[in-house]
């Protein structure tokens, strides 16, 4: 059986859904909120790392976690976290509400590779039933806020309180294998991929994010490793092909300067013009007609 999504737990811990994010455009994130009766059950290995929060209600808990039980009494203000692809057994007598925060490996992985400037293997939430813990319970509860009330930039909003959250789990629940990264650039595959992926994009408004996306890296190991083997930063490089490709439609083409502008991706002619006579001393039009 594979790893259960977040809409399936239903089918192994029945309960009443009060609160649910899907339909709002988060990525890597979910929320479902539930009122629980009194259960005996077995939570299956979740494809997402699940934070729970106990909204009203009071109850005693037990649950066993790779063999070991633990107890407490949950509550209001109260926490459990539980990382993913791990099968937990849970029972409690009394009916709770609860909100359970999903994060994606994917986003996990990502976040600790940013933070810890590494390629991260695997991420492990510690086994805690029971947390207080303040920062915890307020980025839950924006995110309840949120998929409650759906302001402006919501998706945006969500994976920035997440990301945040994500750090703070690191710090005091994780435990990371990582393998660190080698100081010797871009192997030459992935130095022709993302040369020839700016030559594509020229145009575009070109991100780090996007950059370390095309060759499957996160953006901090993309940009050191960019460095090392270009001799520049990534924005660096970028402006330098933007210049060249304006160079060669100056002297090789008709196109008028505001649109070479445009084309090799600067927001208007005084951009490149700006650009340009840094690198090479003239303006567009002087340089095209000296070489003309």
């Amino acid at each position: 059986m594979g790893l259960c999504p977040p809409e399936d737990l239903p089918n192994w811990v029945p309960g009443r859904v009060l609160l649910a994010s899907d339909g709002l455009g988060w990525k890597d994130v979910a929320l479902r909120s539930y009122h629980y009766h009194g259960q005996d059950v077995i939570v299956p290995a979740m494809r997402d790392f699940m934070l729970v929060g106990y909204q009203m209600g009071e109850t005693p808990m037990r649950r066993r976690f790779e063999g070991r039980w633990s107890r407490d009494r949950l509550g209001p203000g109260a926490a459990s976290l539980l990382t993913r692809a791990q099968q937990a057994h849970w029972t409690w007598e009394e009916p709770i509400d609860v909100t359970h925060v999903y994060l994606s490996a994917a986003l996990v992985a990502d976040v600790a590779g940013e933070a810890l400037d590494c390629h991260v293997s695997d991420v492990r939430l510690a086994d805690v039933l029971r947390a207080e813990d303040p920062v915890m319970s307020q980025a839950m509860r924006a995110i309840v806020e949120e998929a409650q009330h759906q302001a402006l930039g919501g998706p945006l909003y969500v994976d920035w309180l997440s990301r945040g959250l994500i750090v703070h789990l690191l710090r005091r629940y994780a435990q990371i294998d990582f393998a660190p990264v080698q100081a010797a650039g871009l192997g030459p595959a992935k130095k022709r991929q993302i040369a020839d992926f700016v030559e594509a994009h020229l145009a575009d408004p070109l991100t780090l994010a996007e950059m370390a996306q095309a060759v499957g890296m996160t953006p901090c190991v993309f940009s050191r490793l960019f460095r090392l083997s270009f001799g520049q930063p990534p924005y660096a490089y970028v402006i330098a092909r933007r210049i060249e490709a304006a160079r060669r439609l100056l002297t090789g083409s008709a196109l008028p300067i505001k649109e070479i502008a445009a084309t090799c991706g600067f927001t208007d002619q005084a951009h490149l013009t700006r650009l340009f006579v840094r690198v090479h001393g003239k303006a567009p039009a002087a340089y095209r007609k000296a070489a003309g």
